[in-house]
């Protein structure tokens, strides 16, 4: 019987937004140097946080006054994508060295990859999501963005999508030597809260980059009519991503050498307005 691979296991729970990214960068660096195994990881949010891409622009995409009267956090990610609202969700990253299989794969099949795994957490919670492939032209005109600030109202070239609308936001970055993917599982979802800190050019955009929106993002609540617990679904996927990656996960913890790394990103660049608000 072949021996699957091995990769750890992280439940890390709820933390900052700055402390969140700062531990998905910390842990690429130690899987890179091959100070830490690949690692699959679990977390959640300690307040509702809105995370932008590497290239996103504050200034243009997103109102910070409504931000800050939400009680919202705001980080910006390593990873590219548009803004995305952590809340009710679960919350993965995968990190691998750049040897691994999954990084030396041309990003377009790495996605296609990873994402057996998180459409295998899926069925778990009894949602049953299709890969979509994006490679295909007809297939990118069913989902032609709107060119708005919000993440989930296109899917990327491999995410899961339940009767053509989107459950799963991923991104992808290959830095350090390794990979890094990391996204968001919706375990529900109101996107008002998303909508009222996003800027539009007038009433008209928001309104039908909203409709768009509500056409094309939805959660497992709404799918299974039921409320699915962090818990419940941080299991759901670890056997997901067993089965779909053909993996052995080994439940762990940070090394200390990636707790110290992560307070030290969290302090000098995750927290900074140099870097969230850089342009």
């Amino acid at each position: 019987m072949e021996e699957k691979p091995l990769f750890r296991l992280l439940d890390t729970g709820r933390a900052s937004g700055a402390f969140n990214m700062a531990l998905d960068e910390a842990i690429l660096m130690q899987v890179a140097r091959g100070e830490s195994p690949p690692t699959i990881r679990f977390y959640a949010w300690s307040a509702p946080t809105i995370s932008i891409g590497y290239f996103q622009r504050i200034d243009r995409d997103i109102d910070s006054d409504r931000v800050r009267s939400h009680g919202f956090d705001i980080v910006r990610r390593m990873t590219g994508g548009r803004a995305v609202l952590h809340d009710r969700e679960l919350t993965y990253s995968v990190m691998a060295p750049g040897d691994h299989p999954f990084a030396k794969s041309s990003v377009v099949e790495s996605y296609r990859l990873l994402s057996c795994g998180l459409r295998e957490g899926f069925i778990n919670l009894g949602v049953h999501a299709d890969v979509v492939s994006l490679a295909q032209p007809s297939e990118r005109a069913k989902f032609a963005t709107l060119g708005s600030a919000a993440c989930f109202d296109s899917p990327s070239w491999y995410e899961l999508v339940v009767e053509g609308r989107k459950i799963a936001g991923s991104a992808q970055v290959r830095a350090h030597g390794g990979l890094l993917q990391h996204g968001a599982l919706l375990l529900d979802l109101e996107p008002d809260d998303l909508f009222d800190v996003l800027l539009f050019r007038d009433d008209r955009e928001r309104e039908r980059v909203r409709a768009e929106f509500d056409a094309r993002a939805v959660s497992v609540r709404q799918l299974t009519g039921r409320a699915v617990s962090y818990g419940e679904a941080a299991t759901a996927f670890a056997d997901g991503f067993s089965d779909g990656l053909n993996v052995q996960l080994i439940p762990m913890n940070p090394t200390e050498q990636e707790l110290a790394a992560a307070h030290t990103l969290m302090e000098q660049k995750y927290s900074q307005d140099t870097w969230t608000r850089r342009r």
